[in-house]
């Protein structure tokens, strides 16, 4: 834990961590505090220097509370947003500690422009300082061959997130090993990378819902420096647990929970001895409660999600990144596949693009807005019982009638 928060309050200077942490502070505690508990009557807020009383005190509290909340999300993630609009806030400031004395002060004009000069001064330096950061919100993070090295391997390359991985990283200048079982896929993505971004790769046609296609696959990279592994291949099958064909399941378990143990555990132990690599592991929001008609395969997927998260808290500090990628309805082969009917979903463009985001950065991240809604405000909220019930009535819409 510790080694965490060090390499966390590393990643800003020290002036920057006391301004996160007073943002904290005021979104966590006080302002919640001033809203809720505070009599209206004692009750006062003020925004460039002017003072606001009782109701709109209350009302004008509100915004103040987004822009500390904002400001301590923004600090911790140090998101390109933040600059110029940290700055702008601290000018903010810095205007209504020159005006209050004007307005409020009981002295002389003169010593009332000495006293709100010398307070806006004060607060000038935080202002002056935030807005020269701007490298350090919008600078240009290094590219993934510079962070972790020159080779990927990415399972399930052949189509959907697998293969939008594929590009990302080569467009980063990263060598890439695509396996799948579609071999014709595989060498027209190679040709491609290869021709647009002058990157090498390598293609291995196995089949990862074997024991042995794991073992083949491991045995291919054997003489590559694999820095990144991007553990994606998988697939589900929709409809009740009691209808499936007992082999398909046991394959499912193979290719979304054994492939990637026996992956990781043959490539990791390298990445940490050079002291740098990254894990991904392509889980799912389905693995964040249970999913009648899906049981299986959500199942499954939350074996992924926490193995990715527990690993990320294993290997902090030893300079190798783990993610748990949870997306939700992505537009791929996957409802295809699992026999599902048709519905929308995200791009795996726009899900590849979280990820890359997020890796280094968090154990796990959720694509998409509502996704991330439905993954922690519903398992929070309700009853199992209920999330298992609603859970099933949203699959079954999704699922063809003879197998419900």
């Amino acid at each position: 834990m510790g080694s965490w928060l060090r390499n966390q309050l590393g990643r800003r200077p020290g002036w920057m961590n006391v301004l996160m942490f007073f943002c904290a502070y005021m979104a966590l505690f006080y302002l919640p505090w001033d809203i809720f508990a505070k009599a209206a009557a004692s009750d006062q807020e003020v925004w460039f220097g002017v003072r606001f009383y009782g109701a709109w005190a209350k009302v004008l509290a509100f915004p103040h509370w987004f822009v500390y909340a904002a400001g301590m999300i923004g600090f911790w993630g140090m998101r390109r947003w933040m600059w110029p609009w940290a700055a702008v806030y601290g000018a903010q400031v810095m205007i209504a500690m020159f005006v209050w004395p004007l307005l409020y002060r009981d002295a002389s004009l003169a010593g009332n422009v000495g006293v709100g000069a010398v307070s806006a001064a004060v607060f000038a330096l935080p202002t002056v300082a935030l807005w020269r950061a701007r490298e350090r919100f919008q600078g240009r993070p290094a590219l993934l061959r510079e962070r972790y090295g020159e080779w990927a391997l990415v399972t399930g390359a052949s189509a959907g997130i697998g293969a939008a991985f594929a590009r990302a990283l080569a467009r980063e200048g990263v060598c890439v090993v695509l396996t799948a079982r579609r071999r014709e896929r595989l060498e027209a993505l190679a040709g491609e990378l290869e021709k647009q971004h002058a990157v090498q790769t390598r293609v291995v046609e196995a089949d990862l819902a074997t024991a042995e296609g794991s073992a083949q696959l491991l045995q291919a990279v054997a003489d590559l420096p694999i820095a990144i592994l991007v553990n994606n291949a998988g697939f589900g099958f929709a409809g009740r647990f009691d209808v499936q064909d007992p082999t398909r399941l046991a394959s499912m378990v193979q290719l979304n929970c054994a492939a990637p143990v026996a992956l990781s555990a043959v490539l990791l132990p390298a990445m940490r001895e050079r002291g740098r690599g990254a894990v991904v592991f392509t889980g799912s929001v389905a693995g964040c409660q249970p999913l009648p008609l899906h049981a299986l395969y959500s199942a499954t997927k939350s074996f992924d999600n926490l193995l990715g998260e527990a690993l990320w808290a294993e290997l902090q500090g030893s300079g190798v990144d783990v993610l748990s990628l949870l997306p939700g309805s992505t537009e791929s082969e996957f409802h295809a596949v699992a026999g599902e009917l048709p519905h929308a979903g995200e791009p795996p463009e726009k899900v590849v693009e979280v990820a890359l985001a997020a890796l280094g950065h968090k154990p796990s991240v959720i694509s998409g807005a509502f996704n991330w809604l439905r993954a922690n405000a519903a398992f929070r909220l309700l009853p199992r019982s209920a999330l298992a019930l609603i859970a099933r009535s949203v699959v079954a819409a999704q699922t063809p009638e003879k197998l419900r």
